[in-house]
C-alpha cells in the first residue's frame, strides 16, 4: 500500500503461491481468490482468506475425487461461506456438504463454522453453485499448516 509508517497492514494485492491442500483443487474458473494473509505477508500476521467460489464448478465424480480431504490442525480455524443475493443473504445460493469428524453436514445458508484444533474437517465439497458465493477463513497460527489424518 503505502511507504507510511502504517501503510504495511492495508492489504490490497492477492499473495498467489499458497501452499494448502485445497491448492491444486481448484482453478481460476471454479474459485476467484480475492486476497490471502499470512507472516510472509505481514511479519507477525495469522492466516487469513478471502475468495469467491463460482458457479460452473467442476461438480460430480471428479470434483467429488479433488474435493478437500479430511484434516486437522494444531490451530483453532474458522470458516465461513456467505451468499450474494442481497436481498437473501441467508441463502447461500449453492450447497455445501461438510464434515465434521464423523458428523456430515449439508449447508445451504450463509454460515460460518468455528473448528477447534485437533477436530476433524473433511471432506468438504460443494453439491451445487447457483450464484457466487463468499468465502472467508480465518486459522490462529501464523501460516495455513495441516495435519493430514492417515
Amino acid at each position: 500500500m503505502s511507504e507510511s509508517k502504517y501503510g504495511k497492514y492495508i492489504l490490497t494485492e492477492l499473495k498467489t503461491k499458497v501452499e494448502a491442500p485445497w491448492a491444486p483443487v481448484f482453478n481460476p474458473e471454479e474459485i476467484k481468490r480475492v486476497l490471502f494473509l499470512d507472516s510472509d505477508v505481514v511479519d507477525g500476521a495469522f492466516y487469513v482468506e478471502c475468495a469467491y467460489f463460482l458457479p460452473g464448478m467442476v461438480i460430480g465424480d471428479k470434483y467429488q475425487e479433488n474435493a478437500v480431504r479430511p484434516h486437522k490442525h494444531v490451530y483453532d480455524e474458522v470458516l465461513a461461506v456467505f451468499g450474494t443475493d442481497i436481498e437473501n443473504p441467508q441463502d447461500l445460493g449453492g450447497e455445501l456438504e461438510f464434515w465434521l469428524d464423523d458428523e456430515k453436514h449439508i449447508i445451504s445458508k450463509s454460515c460460518i463454522v468455528f473448528i477447534p484444533k485437533g477436530l476433524t474437517h473433511g471432506p468438504i465439497k460443494w453439491n451445487r453453485i447457483d450464484r457466487p458465493v463468499f468465502h472467508f477463513a480465518v486459522g490462529t497460527a501464523a501460516k495455513y499448516f495441516e495435519e493430514v489424518d492417515q
